[in-house]
């Protein structure tokens, strides 16, 4: 058993090998505070035959015990699929740890990593990178790690690292994850409250500086450990001399297949070619994935010369240019808002929904128990590149956009007791040539604003690429297409306002890229980002001043935290009659915070009203001199009890009913009649005491 230790940040990291999970071929625990994983990782003896890509499988598995936790569903309680928070760490591990691993290798890799303890202070999603890295290191993969990764926060205007949970909910300007190697940036995912280019990418080279102890650490492990041995894995290479000969046949094809403006025509040009190559090269001695693989590498190669040498485009863009864009609300009659963002040949169809407080998505996860009031969902159907494949609910990639692009609105949402309602949007990717993901973002900014939400202020966002060559020199693309996607160098997406970027998310394809690179990416998408703004603001400027008329009408009634069970009653009872009498369950919901907070949401303006009312009687103090207009709820000899609002009724004694003599209350009043009042005396016990007489005229007989 070996035991390396050293600081990151404020907390103690710690990383330990040879204790647990000794048969796979490289295992670690993590330890930072008492947040504890462990990884492992897997390697598979040969190549998977059949495949162009390599496959990594990242596997985060959150365990209710690693916080003293046992699930709160009924009828489950052992960890079922996966949650979004473990799919998106599942990514967020996976992003700066592909691209470190050697072209032509397609053995299967597996890192699972698991949470054995969770202190609440420190978010494992860091830890999973830095476990994975180092399992990997120790596992003889061809992997050119370490990668090292670490948490920063903004708070009163320093830049602070590992921040709790507390703090970045509560103080932080920034959630900023950098992952990387010693000598470059490899991952950046990034949620923040408007914070300007010149800061972040200040806090993206602090971060890096912060990481460097957990790359040292990595590195004592693997020379103070003595089992450490890289193996040889075969790497499938093009064969050269097939090279050779495919580019002589493609010759300058291969250009007058990639440029075009229309992605549809580009892909049947390119289609066009392939099938020449593979008649005139695919053989029982050459299978067609090999004659593939040659044929995208000399595309690829084609494609960046151009790029780098002549600025040329495949659409045939400038480097700074945008795509055209046309925005259209309220498309549909019946969801609550709507929008179409089209750039280009990606369009985004975004829809708003708008709940009650009872809508709010209860999270039972490994950390706590929560609730969340805004959440986007992103789907990606196969029809949306025009192929054909089984649809099977949201896959990794949905609920990452999904994700990026929920971060990205979130802090422009207006808060819960000034806009009192659950939002879901939802963005359906209608068809897609790069940069979905920011165009959602654009398209639930401008359903949003249909709907009538007042979001703080629009967003938008874009997608920045790169190409580069070995000498170091490269071309920033603005807003890059599925083409620049697919071959350069970088997907680094920025969102935010005029003011600030509020989301951003970086992935790389080769090792790092220097901070030059950012620094000019940033400059060209705050430019294209207000351009897009633009753009959008001419469609719509500002949120609609009304809601639809279709959407839930949410009223907020505040009462003391002791008169919650007045308005709840025994089992409920109250609380239903109310909503029984206000059109029922599906028309009327009332939903009750802790403090008191009472939220009637109803889609009958009449009924909200009368729903609000009722509580508010439920729970007012009645006075002295108050006059109602109540209903004789029982006779007694001595008077009559008369019901003021519901719960609440006080007696009206048999002097008090007429201004002469009443020798029978029934003379005067029977049960159901309505009867003006006025509340004459509150005594010691709180019985209301009554007066009809005191409504009368004197010489009212």
């Amino acid at each position: 058993m070996e035991k390396f230790e050293t600081m990151l940040g404020d907390s103690k990291l710690m990383i330990e090998t040879g204790k647990l999970a000794r048969l796979a071929a490289g295992s670690v625990t993590v330890r930072l505070g008492d947040t504890v994983v462990l990884a492992t990782a897997t390697i598979a003896d040969k190549p998977r035959e059949g495949i162009d890509f390599f496959p990594l499988l990242i596997d985060f598995e959150e365990k209710m015990y690693a916080s003293g936790k046992i699930s709160g569903s009924r009828f489950i309680k052992r960890e079922g699929r996966a949650s979004e928070n473990a799919i998106l760490t599942s990514r967020l591990t996976d992003r700066p740890l592909r691209p470190l691993f050697p072209k032509g290798f397609y053995n299967d890799v597996q890192v699972v990593i698991t949470v054995l303890s969770a202190d609440l202070v420190h978010d494992p999603d860091v830890l999973s990178i830095i476990a994975a890295s180092a399992a990997l290191m120790l596992s003889g993969a061809p992997f050119d790690g370490p990668v090292g990764a670490v948490r920063v926060g903004l708070i009163d205007g320093e830049l602070v690292v590992n921040p709790s949970y507390e703090q970045l909910a509560n103080n932080s300007q920034l959630d900023l994850v950098v992952a990387g190697t010693k000598e470059r940036v490899m991952m950046i995912e990034a949620g923040a409250k408007e914070i300007d280019e010149a800061t972040m990418l200040r806090a993206i080279k602090f971060a890096h500086e912060a990481m460097q102890p957990s790359i040292e650490l990595q590195h004592q492990l693997i020379n103070g450990t003595t089992t450490t041995e890289k193996r040889n894995y075969p790497l499938r290479q093009p064969n050269e001399t097939l090279l050779s000969k495919m580019v002589k046949f493609v010759g300058d094809k291969a250009s007058k297949a990639i440029y075009h403006p229309e992605k549809t025509e580009r892909n049947a040009k390119l289609e066009e070619l392939k099938s020449q190559v593979w008649e005139t090269f695919a053989n029982e001695e050459t299978p067609e994935t090999e004659v593939a693989e040659i044929f995208a590498k000399i595309i690829t190669q084609e494609f960046r010369a151009n790029l780098l040498k002549n600025d040329k485009r495949p659409d045939g863009r400038k480097l700074e240019e945008i795509r055209p864009i046309t925005c259209e609300v309220g498309l549909l009659p019946r969801p609550h808002g709507s929008a179409l963002f089209t750039r280009g040949e990606t369009q985004a169809l975004t829809t708003v929904t708008l709940g009650s407080a009872g809508d709010e998505q209860m999270i039972d996860t490994m950390d706590s128990d929560t609730t969340k009031r805004y959440m986007h969902h992103y789907n990606f159907p196969p029809y949306a590149v025009g192929e054909i494949k089984p649809m099977r609910g949201p896959g990794r990639r949905d609920i990452g956009h999904g994700a990026l692009a929920e971060r990205a609105l979130i802090s422009m949402i207006p808060p819960k007791d000034s806009f009192p309602y659950t939002i879901r949007v939802v963005s359906e990717i209608l068809s897609s040539n790069g940069s979905s993901s920011m165009a959602s973002v654009c398209g639930s900014t401008l359903s949003l604003m249909d709907a009538g939400v007042p979001i703080k202020k629009p967003v938008a966002g874009i997608a920045m690429g790169v190409v580069t060559d070995e000498a170091g020199k490269f071309k920033i693309l603005t807003d890059i297409a599925g083409v620049e996607d697919f071959n350069g160098d970088m997907d680094f997406k920025v969102a935010g306002t005029k003011d600030g970027i509020t989301a951003m998310q970086l992935d790389m394809k080769v090792q790092g890229l220097g901070f030059e690179v950012f620094e000019q990416a940033f400059a060209q998408a705050h430019t294209g980002r207000l351009h897009i703004l633009e753009t959008m603001r001419q469609c719509l400027a500002e949120p609609r001043p009304d809601l639809s008329m279709y959407a839930p009408r949410v009223t907020v009634v505040k009462i003391h935290p002791d008169q919650i069970r007045e308005v709840i009653g025994p089992g409920g009872k109250v609380i239903n009659e109310i909503i029984a009498r206000a059109g029922g369950k599906g028309v009327t919901e009332i939903n009750i915070d802790d403090d008191g907070t009472v939220y009637v949401s109803s889609t009958n303006a009449k009924y909200a009203a009368q729903a609000v009312d009722e509580v508010k009687n439920i729970t007012r103090e009645v006075q002295v001199g108050e006059k109602f207009v109540g209903k004789v709820t029982r006779i007694m000899d001595f008077g009559a009890f008369v019901e003021l609002f519901p719960g609440t009724e006080g007696l009206v004694h048999i002097s008090q009913l007429a201004n002469h003599r009443v020798d029978k209350v029934t003379d005067i009043v029977k049960v159901g009649d309505t009867l003006p009042v006025v509340v004459v005396e509150i005594d010691s016990v709180g019985r209301l005491n009554l007066s009809h007489k005191a409504t009368l005229p004197k010489d009212a007989k």
